[in-house]
């Protein structure tokens, strides 16, 4: 087969100064548009319509301010209880955020899909971290709980927890349950954000909302808008963010309002739906429609 110039093929990206890591340049991908292998869905076909009504949604992060007026109402919020000697603990409690992160991924979840039913579980401390045994906890949680999309902007670099959250991954998907999972923004090598079974998201430098891309070479997935967002700030507040975190819930937004208008979809199809719809996939393809790899 001739796969010259075929760019799942190529060398991955270097990373680009200035930006997180597995990034996107702004207009980077928008002179090699990547050719569907079939007639697929259009962005019209996709959402056109929808607002998320009748889809849950769960943000795994820092809690959710549940009064901000660009997040709320929030319908139900889990903490992760973790004390010394005994296993995380899973437990209702009011809908708050400490450290602003989870309210800030809300938010743009919110804005892309008004209606969808918003919920959280926080797994991180005051700060911008916590304990790999309490994202653990909070996932296995939340996917008990049956949410059809779980915004994870976060990961763990820890090796011995990668095993727990592939087998927890497995379980969402094979639930219906799409997880949408941020990199990170260091080039280290991190989980569950390169699971094949979650969607995986980093930034582009682009300021429409809806505009998102395919990258053809792994391990990430989706390049979303996530330079100088507009996000939820403490206290009732906005402000501007940087960073794959706030990727991935703008991915977790359009995916919920593909889900509204089409509830059959599997967490296999939806994906496929993303793919198909992304600004530089052709659903013109090459060759009436088809992607052509010469055979030698």
């Amino acid at each position: 087969m001739d796969v010259d110039g075929v760019p799942w093929r190529r060398e991955r990206p270097k990373h680009i100064i200035g930006m997180p890591s597995w990034s996107m340049p702004a207009q980077g991908y928008r002179e090699e548009p990547v050719p569907a292998d079939l007639f697929g869905p259009d962005d019209g076909w996709a959402w056109d319509g929808a607002d998320g009504s009748g889809v849950r949604v769960c943000v795994l992060d820092s809690g959710v301010e549940g009064s901000h007026p660009m997040v709320a109402p929030i319908d139900r919020a889990w903490q992760v209880v973790t004390a010394d000697g005994r296993a995380p603990q899973v437990e209702e409690c009011a809908a708050r955020d400490t450290a602003g992160h989870g309210t800030a991924c809300a938010g743009i979840i919110r804005r892309i899909a008004p209606r969808v039913s918003l919920s959280s579980v926080k797994v991180l401390s005051e700060g911008k971290s916590g304990s790999s045994a309490a994202l653990v906890a909070g996932l296995a949680h939340a996917i008990e709980q049956g949410f059809d999309i779980i915004n994870m902007s976060l990961s763990t670099a820890r090796l011995e927890f990668r095993s727990r959250l592939s087998e927890l991954c497995d379980r969402a998907y094979f639930r219906r349950t799409t997880l949408v999972v941020a990199a990170h923004n260091l080039p280290i090598e991190s989980f569950p954000w390169n699971f094949a079974s979650v969607v995986s998201v980093a930034s582009h430098a682009e300021q429409d909302p809806m505009s998102y891309y395919y990258n053809a070479t792994p391990p990430v997935e989706f390049f979303a808008r996530g330079v100088r967002v507009p996000v939820a700030t403490l206290g009732g507040g906005t402000g501007h963010s940087s960073g794959n975190s706030f990727a991935a819930p703008h991915l977790a937004g359009i995916a919920a309002r593909i889900l509204s208008k089409h509830r059959w979809l599997t967490p296999f199809q939806l994906k496929s739906v993303l793919y198909h719809c992304a600004t530089n996939v052709s659903t013109r393809g090459v060759g009436d429609g088809v992607l052509v790899i010469r055979a030698t």
